[in-house]
């Protein structure tokens, strides 16, 4: 797989990742340790593609 290509894939599941979280917020009985390893989850995302993009660019 190419880096522009992973870099493609780990931006969707970034973004599908921050509809999971605004979907979670909207229920009254958020789980809070669940919300919480999502926004983690889509932060190691986020380092990752930036990561990967100084390697491309």
């Amino acid at each position: 797989m190419s880096l522009d290509a992973r870099i493609r894939e780990l931006g969707n599941r970034h973004r599908q990742l921050d509809e999971t979280i605004r979907q979670e917020m909207i229920h009254p009985s958020v789980d809070s340790l669940q919300l919480r390893s999502l926004k983690q989850r889509k932060l190691r995302l986020k380092e990752e593609i930036s990561s990967l993009e100084t390697r491309t660019g």
